[in-house]
């Protein structure tokens, strides 16, 4: 079983295409990565029934490694270093801790534009803001819609913060895709594979958060789905997991998980203390827990008038609240050694 093969320094460009050519013809795709002086060719499939002798004795192949994950592409065995994603001049993962904030819900253009601006002004980089809600309760607000999308294409213009929003089903992706810079997967999408496919097949990063009851082995695989189909920019997002204690909390937030994933995967990590807890005073000091933790962002809720929201105003944080968390999560942020 091989799933990794590493190419001698020496090896030529002949060699390593003869490589590749033999794995594609056993009906496998590769994953190359190009080093300073190796080159290593990742296959992609179940290769339980090819022998590791079967690349051995090729020309120029120095050593062939095989992963024992079912996620192969999102562990580290296959890829050592961080990933590192760009979105426009904002940098996810690696030395930085990047801050996704703003409301749960689309509700207007100067509930949008009000927040946006005061995220941008004490450091936020990227803004969220829901157009399409899936919901408990058919009867609870579902957002805007396509107005919803609308409203945060506008304040992106105004502001030049990079947007991200919720996708719901495939069908929703190509117009979705007109306005954010990363699309979310919400816990209740998970498991939606033909979602999971679909973006993978697009540019654009995707944040995918993990379902209310699923393993890390089971979310790691949903963005193995992402990336085996050629989206190589996923971010992984723990909101915490359903446990037997709600009286105090919403969801009980898991920041080992944050600790295994970084271990585990190159993928960026981040942790929505908003929903982990689903109580605004639990959001700070979890957000400090969290990045102490290793996490590589924040998706924090944010509302001028949290009382008012139309959803999720328990968790959301007023502007002069997040104003403190900015200010509360710096020493923590210059001690574990990254930039915000």
């Amino acid at each position: 079983m091989a799933d990794i093969l590493i190419m001698s320094s020496s090896a030529t460009k002949k060699q390593i295409d003869n490589v590749i050519k033999k794995v594609k013809n056993l009906g496998f795709n590769v994953h190359i990565s190009k080093g300073a002086e190796k080159t290593i060719i990742g296959i992609i499939g179940d290769t339980r029934g090819i022998s590791d002798e079967t690349f051995k004795i090729l020309p120029g192949v120095a050593e062939v490694i095989s992963i024992l994950k079912e996620y192969k592409l999102a562990s580290r065995e296959f890829h050592p270093a961080d990933t590192l994603i760009k979105v426009g001049n904002v940098e996810i993962g690696r030395n930085t801790l990047t801050i996704i904030a703003g409301p749960c819900s689309v509700e207007s253009k100067a509930q949008l534009l009000k927040t946006a601006e005061f995220i941008k002004r004490c450091g936020g980089k990227i803004l969220r803001g829901g157009a399409f809600k899936p919901r408990t309760s058919p009867y609870s607000f579902s957002g805007l819609g396509f107005e919803g999308l609308k409203i945060l294409k506008d304040v992106k213009e105004q502001t030049g913060l990079a947007v991200i929003t919720e996708v719901l089903s495939p069908e929703d992706v190509d117009g979705t895709m007109e306005v954010a810079d990363i699309l979310q997967i919400g816990a209740r999408n998970m498991f939606n594979y033909r979602l999971l496919q679909k973006v993978g097949q697009v540019d654009k990063p995707v944040l995918l958060k993990r379902a209310f009851s699923a393993t890390i082995n089971e979310f790691l695989n949903c963005a193995e789905y992402i990336l085996k189909e050629g989206n190589r920019k996923v971010i992984l997002c723990e909101r915490g997991i359903r446990s037997f204690d709600s009286t105090f909390t919403r969801n009980t937030l898991d920041l080992s998980a944050v600790a295994v994933l970084k271990k585990e995967t190159h993928l960026p990590v981040f942790v929505d203390p908003s929903h982990g807890t689903g109580r605004r005073d639990l959001v700070i000091p979890m957000s400090k827990a969290s990045i102490a933790a290793g996490a590589d962002g924040l998706m924090i809720e944010v509302h001028p008038k949290p009382e008012e929201a139309l959803s999720d105003g328990f968790q959301s944080l007023s502007l002069e609240m997040f104003a403190r968390l900015m200010k509360d999560i710096f020493p923590v942020v210059k001690v574990i050694g990254k930039k915000l």
